[in-house]
């Protein structure tokens, strides 16, 4: 099951939000119209209070997590989708902020999936952290030497994270961990 990433969500609603005003916009009849950015700073706020709630239950078990989730997030969800969706009728489909609201209004299943699991979280971000070293050698590694080569590197980088996910120092055990010892060991 697809789990969305609310630090995503919440940073396109950053980024309109700190967007320079333009003026006062209007309507074609003249009328003055509300700016999208407002919109983004209260969706920003609402994030926040969930990004609060987990900072509270950082570290507790996943039925600890569920439960204040259950008894705390759910109804800030429930409210934060609401609110979009009646914001979301009232707003331009060339708004900024309402291809934002779009974007998680069709993905409302897989950002409740943390109020369902107490496993999951509430952004991918320490996921892509560990994953970050590979992008920004990614040009530096563009020419590994051969197809085969480039297939060494993904599993030696696959070994590395493992061990380091199961508090392995992977440098320190090179030798142990390496393929032909490993196999050695399992004969």
């Amino acid at each position: 099951m697809e789990a969305a990433c609310w630090a995503h969500a919440r940073r396109k609603f950053f980024e309109i939000a700190s967007l320079p005003k333009k003026g006062p916009q209007k309507d074609k009849a003249g009328s003055a119209v509300q700016a999208a950015a407002p919109l983004a700073t209260q969706a920003v706020k609402k994030i926040d209070k969930l990004f609060a709630i987990e900072r509270e239950i950082n570290g507790a078990t996943a039925n600890k997590r569920l439960a204040t989730r259950t008894s705390q997030s759910a109804p800030l969800v429930a409210d934060l989708f609401d609110w979009m969706s009646e914001q979301r009728q009232k707003l331009s489909r060339h708004a900024p902020v309402a291809a934002t609201m779009d974007y998680m209004l069709k993905r409302h299943a897989a950002f409740s999936v943390f109020l369902t699991d107490g496993r999951a979280c509430l952004s991918n971000n320490a996921a892509e952290r560990s994953l970050r070293p590979v992008a920004l050698g990614r040009k530096a590694w563009l020419f590994a030497g051969s197809q085969a080569g480039g297939e060494r590197a993904a599993l030696i980088y696959t070994l590395i994270s493992t061990a380091k996910l199961n508090n392995i120092d992977p440098h320190s055990r090179l030798q142990e961990l390496a393929l032909w010892k490993w196999k050695q060991k399992q004969a």
